[in-house]
């Protein structure tokens, strides 16, 4: 309980920087749960380099750009009814989702060396079945999200149910 009051009033300090501290070491969190868990990699082949890069993504891309898109999305779509939740997820996820997914793995790929080419060719094989999986998860957590949860609070309870949406990002992002 200490903890959530702590993060709490960090947040009402710094939301900006709490709220890319949060997506960064979620991030991070995804990408080890993806090595560890997924992939099996066990500690002495563990890739933190990748896990880096994945924490870097949060911080420097993820954090900014959701929590950006959440405010540009509440001005675009006011209020706070169940009508204003599901009309915040059609355009969320039907408009932002793909833009995010399609400069995402792109990113990641440039991140782990990938050439021009090898990036453009992995994007072709791995956005759609990204972006059919995205459509799995996260309708009914942006619904929910948007109802029940005030906006300050959106990035971080997003990146909670993101550990594992960042677990399948990192493997696919880093499928050879």
């Amino acid at each position: 309980m200490a903890l959530w009051r702590a993060y709490q009033q960090a947040l009402a300090s710094h939301p900006w920087k709490v709220q890319v501290l949060t997506a960064g070491s979620l991030m991070g969190v995804g990408d080890v749960i993806s090595q560890q868990l997924v992939e099996r990699r066990g500690l002495q082949d563990h890739q933190l380099y990748r896990t880096a890069t994945m924490a870097l993504l949060g911080c420097g891309f993820v954090g900014p750009v959701v929590g950006g898109w959440y405010r540009v999305l509440d001005g675009l779509v006011p209020g706070n009814t169940k009508v204003t939740a599901l009309k915040k997820m059609l355009v969320d996820q039907g408009g932002f989702a793909p833009c995010f997914l399609g400069c995402f793995l792109p990113l990641a790929g440039a991140l782990s060396g990938l050439s021009v080419q090898d990036n453009w060719a992995k994007l072709q094989r791995d956005y759609t079945d990204a972006l059919i999986t995205n459509y799995y998860i996260w309708p009914a957590v942006q619904l929910a999200n948007f109802y029940f949860i005030p906006l300050h609070y959106r990035l971080a309870v997003v990146q909670c149910v993101a550990v594992i949406w960042n677990s399948y990002l990192s493997w696919k992002a880093h499928q050879p």
